[in-house]
Order: structure tokens, then C-alpha cells, then sequence
């Protein structure tokens, strides 16, 4: 066993890949190492010629993982959009795992980031001895994915300023990056390609360019509409994730997902299940991964300080720090869902007076 916290993908699912790898005889774009239809397979799951179980990596609409294969084959752009916690960087991961076994060109976009880390950089202390030169030049993710033809991940596009997401146009309407110090340029090698997210709530931040925007295939990514669905989705996420952490998982888990989603799906909706009352939402997203989280996080309070039992009291404390991001006015709005909705149910006891006390 690793002893690294986390794995990238093409390692983690290593059999699976190599499994339909080996029994993918279709054709493929060139620079991919497996084609369109085994890429979907490892995402969606399914059988590999050999009979290898090939696990989901995503569960919802097969239709908009076609679409962002599809995208990928042509030389214009990926863009995953969705509200936080819809699976966009896990999906543009995978993507890039399944069609080039490295998930590991990756730019992560803060407000901090700027035309050096997009473009590429300079050795200074190389620079100030010998001047502009190939040697001096430091490659960045991006231009190094253009160099090699592979996937270049930007995450969280739009939390990166406007005028340094423009960097973006040429390379990827002209598939060239200019160098102007050196008077020259690189240029993109048959299956570079670039998966980009962004998330809607982060869209009046630094909001794409409409030129940007022209250059990228838009799919957006919704939270799951099924309450079966997500909690499959949870369950399975967090059986792997407490693998990786060495948690036990004890049986009444997936019971526990069902009344922690519930919460969090009628915050969410502002409405209870029935349709019968009306909730006022809580600022935070309460999205499927901060469901996960909370889950894992019960499970670690309930392996360390009781015995390996999960109730209600353990996974609490982490449900109250997902809801209430605003410590006045989040607080408000459970408090009143706990008086108008969570008292009056039996099942949800235990939840009405842990959540109580851990407010």
C-alpha cells in the first residue's frame, strides 16, 4: 500500500484502465490512449473486454459525459460548469486520466494567479547570468501539455482575473503560445486540449470574456435531482475515502447518508420533501461533496472518541459547520428548521437534539 495521502487517478484505477486498454481495438483520436467509447465506459462504468467490473466514476446523465468526450476529440476546449460540489473536478480528472493516463497537468486558478503560472516562467537566476534563453525558461502545466499533446486542467477558471484568463485565447484559437522574449513560439501537438471549471456562484467574480467563452463547450453539471441517486453517490465516495483513511465503516452507514442528505436537500430546495412547508436556505451550497465531508468526518469523530459507533451526536458538529457558513443568519435558518421541521418527526430525534446542542 502507497503511503500517499492521495493518488492521481491513472494510478488509482490503474487495472481498470489497463483492462480497457488492452481490449480496445476501436479507433482513437490521435494522442489518445483509449477512444471515445472506452473513455465513457471507465466514467460510466461497466465491463472491459477481459470481464474486468469497471467502477463508476460518475453517476447522472450519460449524456453530457458523451458530450464532454466528445468535445475533447475536436480542438475546441472543455468548460464544466455547476454549482460547488457537482463533481466538475472530479470529472475533469478522470477525463483526463482515462484519455491520456495523466491527470497531472494541472493549473489551479486563485485570485493570486498570474500570467507567469498560465503561460510559462522565467529562472532568474539563469536569466540574469545568460539572458532570455530556452534554458531560463521555466515550462508551466499548460505549456508543457502543448509540447507533449496532452490535457491541461484549469481548475476554477473564473477565480482567476479577467485580464489573465485572456492569456487563454491565443492558445487556444490559434494552438500557439508566442514567446516574445525569444522571439518565437510553441505550438500544440495533436491531442493537446484544455478541460477547464468554474462554478456558477463564482461567475460575477471574474466573469469569462465573451471571446473566452466562444472558445469553450459548455456542459453544465447539475446536482443530482434523485435522493436514491445521491445518496449512491455518497456511499460509494465515502467507502473510498474511508479506505484511504483506514476508517471502519460500520453498517448503519448508509442509513445515517439518507437522514443527513435529507437534511441537506430541503435546506437546499427550501422546502421539505412533501412540498407541505417552506424552509428559508442557509448561504453555503450543501452540495453532494460537502455531504461526503460530512459523513467522513463523522465517521473519523466516531472511530477516535466512540468505539466506531455513528450516530447522530458524531456527525452533528460536522453537519452544523457545512449549513452555517454565516455564523447570524445560517444559524437562524436551523434553528428554524429544527423547531418547524426536525422536532415533529420521530426518526429525526436524535438529530433535533444533537443539532440543538451542537448550535
Amino acid at each position: 500500500m502507497s503511503d500517499l495521502l492521495r493518488l492521481p487517478a491513472e494510478q488509482t484505477y490503474a487495472s481498470e484502465l489497463a483492462a480497457l486498454t488492452s481490449g480496445d481495438d476501436v479507433p482513437k483520436p490521435e494522442g489518445w490512449k483509449l477512444s471515445p467509447q472506452a473513455v465513457l465506459t471507465y466514467l460510466l462504468g461497466g465491463k472491459a473486454a477481459d470481464g474486468t467490473i469497471v467502477s463508476p466514476k460518475y453517476v447522472g446523465n450519460r449524456r453530457l459525459m458523451e458530450t464532454a468526450v466528445a468535445t475533447l476529440a475536436t480542438d475546441r476546449a472543455l468548460l464544466l460548469l455547476g454549482v460547488p460540489g457537482t463533481a466538475k473536478s472530479w470529472v475533469s480528472e478522470h477525463l483526463a486520466a482515462a484519455i491520456m493516463n495523466d491527470s497531472t497537468m494541472l493549473i489551479q486558478c486563485t485570485a493570486g494567479t498570474d500570467e507567469n503560472q498560465v503561460r510559462y516562467g522565467w529562472n532568474y537566476a539563469q536569466l540574469l547570468a545568460k539572458g532570455p534563453s530556452e534554458e531560463a525558461l521555466v515550462p508551466t502545466p499548460l505549456y508543457r501539455a502543448m509540447q507533449q499533446g496532452k490535457l491541461c486542467r484549469l481548475e476554477e477558471l473564473t477565480r482567476m482575473g479577467s485580464d489573465v484568463q485572456d492569456t487563454l485565447i491565443t492558445v487556444l484559437s490559434e494552438k500557439m503560445m508566442p514567446i516574445a522574449e525569444l522571439n518565437s513560439a510553441v505550438y500544440a501537438r495533436r491531442g493537446f486540449n484544455v478541460i477547464a471549471t468554474a462554478n456558477n456562484r463564482d461567475k460575477g467574480v471574474n466573469e469569462l470574456s465573451a471571446a473566452l467563452k466562444r472558445r469553450f463547450n459548455v456542459v453544465v453539471l447539475p446536482l443530482p435531482d434523485d435522493m436514491d441517486e445521491e445518496a449512491a453517490i455518497v456511499a460509494r465516495r465515502v467507502d473510498e475515502m474511508a479506505g484511504g483513511l483506514s476508517l471502519p465503516v460500520p453498517r448503519n452507514v448508509r442509513e445515517e447518508i439518507t437522514r443527513v442528505l435529507t437534511i441537506f436537500r430541503e435546506l437546499r430546495a427550501g422546502a421539505t420533501a412533501d412540498g407541505k412547508t417552506t424552509l428559508k436556505t442557509p448561504s453555503g451550497s450543501l452540495s453532494t461533496a460537502e455531504a461526503i465531508a460530512t459523513v467522513v468526518g463523522g465517521l473519523s469523530q466516531a472511530m477516535w472518541f466512540n468505539d466506531g459507533r455513528l450516530t447522530a451526536r458524531e456527525l452533528a458538529a460536522n453537519m452544523v459547520g457545512a449549513i452555517v457558513k454565516d455564523p447570524v443568519q445560517d444559524k437562524a435558518v436551523l434553528e428554524e428548521y429544527l423547531e418547524t421541521v426536525l422536532k415533529k418527526r420521530r426518526d429525526f430525534a436524535a438529530y433535533y437534539a444533537a443539532l440543538g446542542e451542537a448550535l
